[in-house]
């Protein structure tokens, strides 16, 4: 057994075993020497550290992009939800911002971001609100709608209270029951409650695929699908700014 040569800052033993086998012929041959046992190595590469998706506060990406909207009104206070489709603008549904004298902005971590404007859609259920700071985060919106059977997460802030991610599954899709010239919702079982207006539904890979802004007697949830919201966004025509609302 050879002993161990120290190597630098750590100690590396090798432990190496000779067998002896003597030769057939001539008694004067001497076996040949062993190799030198090997003192220095090539380290292991270091370990991959793979995303979780969570950020050093705790929170993820989807959980971040929300923001809780508080309408204060002429003489009424209402809350509903949003997200953000860039670094200073958030969707909701028009119901939300409609009416209000001041509306104000929180986002998943309590700080209050002031909003400079806000304008309502024509023909849908959504509002674009503009804000004076960044927003911590936005999604990416998808490209097609989610059919039966995909499953999708809410996240918003029912009841004006705290974040919470919901889940369920698309089982359809119907005239929008509210506004009949907006043409066919989605329908998911996704578990809403009022102050969910406005959230963001989201795909397996965190796309934006809808808008909630409705629910129904039975608990359905009614979501306008993302592909009216992408058409809604690329018309400069589709909104019209918010007028405050009128002392009695």
């Amino acid at each position: 057994m050879v002993p161990a040569r120290p190597g630098r800052g750590r100690a590396l033993v090798a432990t190496l075993v000779v067998v002896l086998v003597a030769p057939l012929a001539g008694c004067s041959d001497f076996p040949s020497r062993p190799p030198a046992p090997q003192t220095t190595f090539v380290p292991a590469e270091p370990p991959v550290e793979r995303p979780t998706g969570l950020t050093p506060d705790g929170f993820d990406a989807v959980q971040r992009m929300a923001v809780r909207i508080r309408n204060v009104g002429c003489g009424s206070l209402s809350t509903g939800s949003g997200f953000a489709i860039d670094a200073t603008t958030l969707i909701t549904n028009k119901h939300v911002v409609a009416d209000s004298a001041e509306l104000q902005v929180s986002t998943y971590d309590g700080r209050d971001i002031d909003v400079t404007a806000a304008s309502t859609a024509t023909i849908a259920d959504l509002a674009l609100v503009r804000t004076a700071a960044d927003l911590p985060s936005y999604p990416e919106l998808a490209e097609s709608d989610p059919v039966r059977g995909d499953v999708v997460t809410v996240v918003g802030y029912p009841q004006g209270g705290s974040l919470t991610v919901t889940q369920g599954q698309v089982i359809g899709v119907t005239t929008d029951p509210i506004n009949a010239n907006l043409g066919e919702v989605l329908v998911t079982d996704a578990p809403v409650e009022p102050g969910s207006s406005g959230s963001a539904v989201l795909d397996a890979q965190g796309r934006v695929v809808g808008v909630v802004y409705a629910k129904s007697a039975s608990g359905q949830s009614y979501i306008v699908p993302v592909s009216t919201l992408t058409a809604v966004l690329a018309d400069t025509t589709a909104f019209t700014p918010t007028a405050p609302c009128q002392q009695p």
